[in-house]
């Protein structure tokens, strides 16, 4: 004969064989899963849907043909006039200059800054310097003083000279910083007539040794 045991609260009996029914496994139900490891945060434009990354162009001197930097101003000693075998000194300006207006889509400032001055005399001669001159009293010197800018006629006659200036550029998109522009802009030239004329001089009180700076010497 076999017996059963009835055990409080319990859900089933033991049968004979001393097997037990029981609610299952410790700790209850099935196998767990681990919760997903949190996405790391982006930190750039790149991954935020609502920005987009603008790059700006590249500008060319080429792109900047609508961008017209003003003339110099060119003048020249003594005024008007030169003589045969002596320095005519000329004197060219430019400042550095902001230009503003459209540029391949954007509205721009363009600033231009000379750095050099291509003299042409008027005789088939030119030369380039990298300032504009100064004046033989700026320089502190006597008339008729060679300078970086002077020019040596080798004739009498009429001659028209003039000077173009080269430009570096830079663009402005808006940004607060100036992009350098590819390539060199150069000016419109500006015109200088000189009457070159031919000079006797008479030896005054001294000598050319006695005194090397005296007019013709």
């Amino acid at each position: 004969m076999g017996a059963g045991t009835t055990t409080p609260g319990g859900s089933g009996s033991s049968n004979g064989s001393g097997g037990q029914s029981g609610g299952g496994t410790k700790g209850g139900g099935g196998s767990s899963t681990a919760p997903p490891a949190p996405e790391e945060e982006c930190e750039t434009s790149l991954c935020r849907p609502l920005y987009s990354v603008v790059t700006l162009p590249d500008v060319t001197a080429e792109d900047l043909r609508s961008f017209v930097p003003a003339v110099p101003t060119v003048t020249g000693e003594p005024l008007g006039l030169g003589v045969v075998g002596m320095p005519t000194n000329l004197v060219a300006a430019a400042s550095v200059q902001l230009l503003s207006g459209p540029l391949l889509g954007y509205d721009v400032t363009v600033r231009f800054t000379p750095t050099g001055y291509r003299f042409d005399h008027g005789d088939g001669t030119s030369r380039t310097a990298a300032t504009g001159g100064a004046t033989w009293a700026r320089l502190g010197v006597p008339d008729y003083t060679a300078t970086p800018t002077s020019h040596v006629y080798g004739a009498p006659g009429s001659y028209r000279a003039g000077v173009r200036v080269v430009y570096s550029a830079a663009v402005n998109f808006g940004t607060g910083s100036w992009r350098p522009v590819t390539g060199s802009v150069t000016s419109a030239t500006s015109f200088y007539d000189v009457r070159v004329v031919e000079v006797r001089t008479g030896l005054v009180q001294r000598t050319c040794a006695e005194q090397p700076s005296g007019p013709g010497c």
